[in-house]
């Protein structure tokens, strides 16, 4: 049995009223147990101030023709619906047969905008039962695309825009956002735009795609959540002269004026919606590292690229061990390579240096198992006065400066190597020949999206080492045929696996803030959810089929440790439900897309 919200949709937040109406009762069983509920929950009716096309305008109401025969009279649709009453289940099937019969990725995406801007209901819910279909078109790769388009494509605003023009007024620009219980914010300032670099206020594209897996990856209610971009201008010529740019055409703001209006940003939606959960996304490594530094013990709040993407690594090297039968405190014997010094670079060596330690290593071993490279090569400490302080901890001083990696890999032997440089090519035949020449099983992970920045590809990746290489990639890939006739599996070592999770988790229980030990439980928790049928086929994370039950292994973990720390502001039982586990209190949390009966308070 499901756990269902009754969100019809999602009007809610408007007035305190309608936000009363969303409360309901416990459900009975751990949704991921495998047993069912010996009742399904129903949907409270929701009651609207609007009537007749009003309704059929707000894609937060609007039913399309599965508005009942008895909710025509009452809110004065009768004659503006076609006759016959569908249900939803009638009209996903629709929209899926039309998806399916487009072959352009793209089009596809803009089928499901125009179905976000009528329908919010119906959105969420194809997204909910067809996640693994429909990710790759709402996310990477297709989310690069759409924001290289999307001045061209803009049609609907979706979100809030904060610029350098309306500094000084960002306190009562959050009152004109109409929902009052946002429980999680994703704000980018476009500067990095997964390997497509500034693109401005054309970086809206990834906070609304993110957040639309948070609602169904994440099980967070639709109107719970909002996107952001900070235009702070962008140095992208191109878009500053593009007819078609949608931000401000002014060159980004830095030093003390972009850390003020990204201070005034926090404070103004800390102060409008004090419990909410601000995720960074795609900010440049300069801005990302001591903006994270500078709000992470004040503030709910984490950075994808450096703790998501960390931990969700960390998960796929544990689910390696586990693959090769090997026990998860192996971890602190791992060499490692890391092409890629940015902020998801060094979050992701961060996030490995800390399993390290919790497996028994002291500091300073952990950091001697990290090569870091950039496009100059081999990080080291003659290199102290360009390097930020986090590239310096992992700075070798026991080699060459600039060391490519294939000199590298001969001389370390590293088990593993990270590509997440944003560039085809980094990761070279040479360097996967010799890493498979010292080590049995090499981990290989190219990271970078969207496909066309991916280092190497899976193919190349199992051809370069026999077959033997155990592969996880940023983007979607098909699986390989190998010489012998045997077919691998790339796993997608995405993001999507773990932040809804932390958002989720971190909303439910009202964390103080998110330590990085969160992220660390985090990874563990989904490390463990992959089965033995999907580690046969040489994946090391679950099948994004299985997404809604590793938020939900996420959110668990997230908020049993917040209670263990202590930094927990609500617990399991509320809204009498006592006795509830925590796995229970996520299970009645987790947001499901049902149509609600309406009614309209308005009169004539």
């Amino acid at each position: 049995c499901r756990p269902v919200l009754p969100v019809a949709m999602l009007a809610a937040g408007r007035s305190r009223w309608l936000r009363r109406s969303l409360s309901v009762r416990a459900v009975a069983e751990d949704v991921w147990s495998g047993t069912q509920c010996a009742s399904k929950n129903r949907a409270k009716t929701l009651r609207t101030k609007q009537k007749g096309m009003d309704i059929l305008n707000d894609p937060l109401w609007n039913k399309g023709m599965a508005f009942s025969v008895s909710e025509r009279d009452r809110l004065h649709l009768r004659g503006l619906l076609p006759p016959r009453v569908k249900s939803i289940e009638a009209q996903q099937e629709r929209i899926m047969r039309l998806l399916r019969a487009e072959p352009d990725p793209i089009k596809k995406n803009l089928q499901l905008q125009d179905l976000h801007s009528r329908n919010e209901t119906l959105y969420h819910r194809i997204l909910v039962e067809h996640t693994e279909e429909l990710a790759p078109l709402i996310y990477t790769p297709t989310v690069g695309h759409v924001c290289q388009q999307f001045g061209a494509q803009f049609s609907r605003s979706r979100g809030m825009y904060f610029s350098s023009d309306d500094r000084g007024e960002f306190s009562t620009m959050v009152f004109n956002w109409p929902h009052d219980d946002v429980h999680v914010i994703c704000v980018t300032d476009g500067s990095r735009i997964l390997g497509l670099g500034d693109l401005g206020a054309h970086g809206m594209g990834i906070p609304i795609g993110k957040l639309a897996l948070y609602a169904a990856a994440g099980g967070i209610a639709p109107h719970r959540v909002m996107p952001v971009v900070l235009d702070v201008g962008t140095n992208n010529q191109a878009l500053l002269d593009d007819p078609d740019y949608v931000g401000v055409r002014e060159r980004r703001l830095e030093g003390a004026e972009y850390y003020d209006m990204v201070d005034e940003f926090m404070e103004a939606v800390f102060e409008r919606w004090p419990q909410v959960v601000v995720q960074f996304e795609d900010f440049e490594t300069s801005k990302a590292i001591p903006l994270l530094a500078k709000y992470r013990h004040r503030y709910r709040c984490f950075n994808d690229d450096i703790q998501g993407t960390g931990a969700t690594v960390l998960a796929g090297v544990l689910g390696a061990l586990r693959l090769q039968r090997r026990p998860p405190e192996d971890i602190r014997s791992l060499r490692v390579a890391v092409v890629g010094a940015g902020s998801a670079g060094i979050g992701v060596a961060q996030a490995l240096h800390m399993a390290m330690q919790q497996a028994g290593l002291s500091a300073k071993a952990a950091y001697s198992n990290f090569y870091i490279l950039d496009q100059d090569g081999l990080q080291s400490k003659a290199r102290f006065s360009s390097l930020t302080e986090e590239q310096m901890a992992f700075a070798r001083a026991d080699l060459p400066d600039g060391m490519a990696l294939e000199e590298v890999v001969e001389q370390a032997k590293p088990h593993l190597v990270l590509g997440l440089s944003g560039k085809r090519g980094t990761i070279s035949e040479a360097a996967i020949r010799k890493m498979a020449a010292a080590v049995e099983r090499p981990i290989v992970m190219p990271l970078s999206n969207p496909t066309s920045s991916c280092e190497i590809t899976p193919e190349e990746a199992y051809e370069w080492s026999d077959g033997r290489a155990i592969v996880a990639t940023g983007s979607p890939f098909e699986p390989v045929a190998l010489a012998d006739g045997s077919l691998k599996t790339p796993s997608q070592c995405n993001n999507m696996y773990i932040f809804p999770g932390i958002g989720l988790g971190a909303s439910i229980c009202q964390s103080e803030t998110i330590p990085d030990s969160m992220l660390y439980e985090s990874a563990v928790a989904l490390s463990r959810v992959t089965d033995e049928e999907e580690m046969a086929r040489g994946s090391v994370f679950p099948s994004i089929s299985k997404i809604r039950q590793c938020s939900h292994a996420v959110a668990v973990a997230c908020i049993r440790h917040a209670h263990d720390l202590g930094i927990a502001k609500a617990s399991p039982g509320c809204d009498h439900n006592r006795g509830e586990t925590y796995e229970q209190w996520v299970t009645r949390k987790m947001y499901y897309p049902e149509y609600a009966p309406i009614y309209t308070s308005h009169t004539r």
